[in-house]
């Protein structure tokens, strides 16, 4: 029983310093020296017999068994803390430190309004919110809640539906005045549309016709990685776009974008979700987490389209 009280006292440790990348900053606000937690993992690596953390140029990083390890030591901690909050549930607010991974329309449009209300409601849980609009991995990269659309293929993965949103087509009045109005879904092939690059379904765009549902390529003159970036070029005036409402409801509403093809685009639901890893999901912060944003940030009225 000892040894196990222990080595959970090392899997924190050790996850320590994987968060902050060095055993200086790790050591910094705890009972340990940055020494101590390099004899520590000294200690970890010869008891397992693997290699745990290689040095970079800037950081210590986690090796492919650090990572692995890392992971198993995240699920274990959790275990133990949802325990601990079980048998002492009603004593006290949630509480501790959550890492949270978005895109950057959501963080922007959705996520980011909302958490000063959410700190004011728990002021006991911080959060380090990452934001980016590639694909996660939430357990490599230590994430608790990823909160994505479209999609999941992992069912490994505890998933909760928050929201259910749908894609609109639009374009700046200024395109539109310089390369016309798209009044049928094959007009798009000659005009210019933008998306997301290294996600071919972005450019497959949905459009009902006689025979049921028929699948447009479309293709322009550019790309970007980032839903927001996409947005900017579309309000300049550079294309065409296909993206989630909530991200471009404030733009339509100012007159900024038009919606376009709106009774032919087959706009499929969209679901939102707050994902975690098993076992996490119970966490009274994790719960608490996205209880708040499932309220808060969740299905709203949509935007009038002309």
């Amino acid at each position: 029983m000892e040894s196990a009280m222990g080595q959970s006292d090392d899997m924190a440790a050790f996850l320590r310093i994987v968060d902050r990348g060095g055993f200086s900053a790790a050591a910094r606000g705890s009972t340990l020296t940055a020494s101590a937690l390099s004899k520590l993992v000294q200690r970890l690596e010869a008891r397992l017999g693997v290699r745990l953390l290689t040095r970079t140029t800037r950081r210590i990083a986690p090796t492919p068994e650090g990572e692995t390890y890392a992971a198993r030591a995240r699920d274990v901690l959790a275990l133990i803390e949802a325990a601990e909050t079980e048998v002492t549930a009603g004593r006290g607010r949630p509480r501790g430190h959550l890492r949270v991974n978005t895109s950057t329309a959501y963080a922007r449009h959705r996520l980011i309004p909302i958490l000063p209300d959410f700190f004011a409601a728990y002021p006991d849980i911080t959060i380090d919110l990452t934001v980016t609009d590639r694909r996660v991995d939430l357990i490599a990269e230590g994430v608790d809640v990823l909160l994505r659309t479209g999609v999941l293929d992992d069912p490994g993965l505890i998933a909760r539906k928050i929201a259910t949103g749908r894609r609109l087509i639009c374009a700046a009045p200024s395109y539109l005045a310089r390369r016309g109005m798209p009044l049928r879904p094959t007009d798009l092939l000659n005009h210019d549309c933008i998306a997301l690059h290294g996600q071919s379904r972005m450019t497959a765009w949905p459009f009902r016709d006689r025979e049921g549902i028929s699948i447009l390529s479309v293709r322009g003159p550019a790309a970007t990685d980032s839903a927001e970036a996409l947005q900017d070029m579309a309000i300049a005036g550079m294309g065409i776009i296909r993206v989630s409402e909530f991200m471009v409801r404030d733009a339509i509403a100012a007159g900024r974008l038009v919606t376009l093809l709106d009774a032919e685009h087959a706009s499929e639901e969209v679901p939102i979700w707050a994902v975690t890893a098993p076992g996490r999901h119970r966490m009274p912060r994790i719960r608490a987490f996205v209880d708040f944003v499932a309220a808060r940030a969740g299905d709203q009225p949509r935007a009038s389209a002309p």
